[in-house]
């Protein structure tokens, strides 16, 4: 029996009457750190200082909104047609890092010509270094889904396989909330097999809400027998493929425990679906490409212009491109494709920085 990893974990915490998720605190941490780091690539290289801040607010202004209409364009153009007024709300749908590499590119073109063209420095030289920044960020990012339980591989058992609980736990959250004062998973022991695949079994545990415990048992029993057959299980066991993360079994029965007083929960035998850590494998190919652009940087590699650019987009866009392959469709559109979104639109940026890569060995020999 292969043990299966739980993530259930909160997706961040409170700060007064503020909810700051983790994915929020490490994106931050990526303009903080990328900021740092191209302060001692400035000093190393004796350009003004000044130019920090203008640089800074350049890469998050160009980051967020590439992100933004990269998902909307390429992912969801269907629903903002119709939802215009949406798309300057990135908090409502998603980001896209394709979408954010080109309008970093097209940020640093301007960025170049306006300040780096009177101190002789190429929009290469630029951009060379400020893809190492770029790489960390993405390592980061993808931890920040991790904790948001997002962007997630497909269904497999491994050695790593991970049960994203997290969103079935805001379930309860956002559809329960009138019924059920609280939810909690632990794991039993038991498995099921389905479709090939091993489901490690979960014991959910239901506190019912204050109003459903004013009934008598016998009402309160039925209560929570209907909000499990009519509307919990049809909820989870019916979602796509891509979306599904537990399933509860036909028929199953819900267990009243008694505590002090008289009732106080109801168990639920419920099997979780395993899924490859998708984001966890991609942040640890992205913290590799960081450190290989770092120590090309560091011996001089920096002097053939468009080397570290080239070296970045084959990397960061060809893990990608790999990655892919395990997980989870982001939209339902992608099921009938060869490759999906993410794929196809990586390919161009791996073979444009396979092109790069041999300009700047070319350039070099002349």
């Amino acid at each position: 029996m292969i043990a299966s990893i739980t993530w259930a974990a909160p997706i961040g915490l409170d700060v007064g009457p503020l909810f700051i998720r983790f994915y929020q605190l490490l994106f931050l941490a990526s303009f903080i750190i990328g900021h740092w780091l191209i302060q001692r690539i400035f000093q190393k290289e004796n350009i003004p200082e000044k130019l920090l801040d203008s640089l800074l607010m350049t890469m998050v202004g160009a980051t967020i909104v590439g992100a933004r209409l990269g998902h909307v364009f390429f992912y969801d153009w269907q629903y903002y047609q119709h939802h215009i007024a949406e798309i300057s709300m990135p908090w409502k749908g998603g980001l896209a890092s394709h979408g954010a590499a080109i309008a970093i590119v097209v940020a640093l073109l301007w960025f170049t010509k306006k300040y780096l063209r009177p101190l002789n420095k190429s929009f290469f030289w630029l951009i060379d270094r400020v893809v190492i920044t770029v790489a960390l960020a993405a390592c980061l990012i993808r931890v920040g889904n991790f904790t948001n339980s997002e962007i997630y591989g497909q269904p497999g058992n491994s050695s790593v396989e991970t049960v994203f609980l997290r969103p079935v736990l805001t379930y309860f959250d956002n559809f329960f909330e009138a019924s059920i004062a609280d939810a909690q998973f632990a794991s039993n022991g038991q498995s099921l097999v389905k479709d090939g695949l091993t489901l490690p079994g979960y014991t959910l545990s239901l506190t019912p809400s204050d109003r459903l415990l004013q009934l008598d048992e016998a009402s309160l029993q039925s209560s929570m027998q209907h909000l499990i057959d009519a509307k919990l299980a049809p909820l989870l066991n019916n979602m796509r493929e891509d979306n599904q993360n537990l399933i509860i079994p036909e028929g199953v029965q819900v267990m009243a425990v008694p505590g002090d007083g008289g009732i106080s929960r109801y168990e639920v035998a419920t099997f979780g679906i395993p899924r490859f850590p998708s984001q966890l494998f991609e942040a640890a190919g992205y913290l590799v490409v960081f450190l290989l652009l770092l120590l090309f940087y560091r011996r001089g590699q920096a002097k053939r212009e468009g080397l570290l650019f080239g070296l970045f987009l084959v990397g960061i866009f060809g893990l990608r491109i790999a990655i892919e392959f395990i997980k989870a469709n982001q939209k339902a559109f992608e099921a009938n494709m060869e490759l999906n979104m993410g794929q196809w639109l990586s390919i161009p940026l791996v073979v444009i920085g396979v092109g790069l890569i041999f300009r700047s060995f070319n350039h070099s020999k002349s």
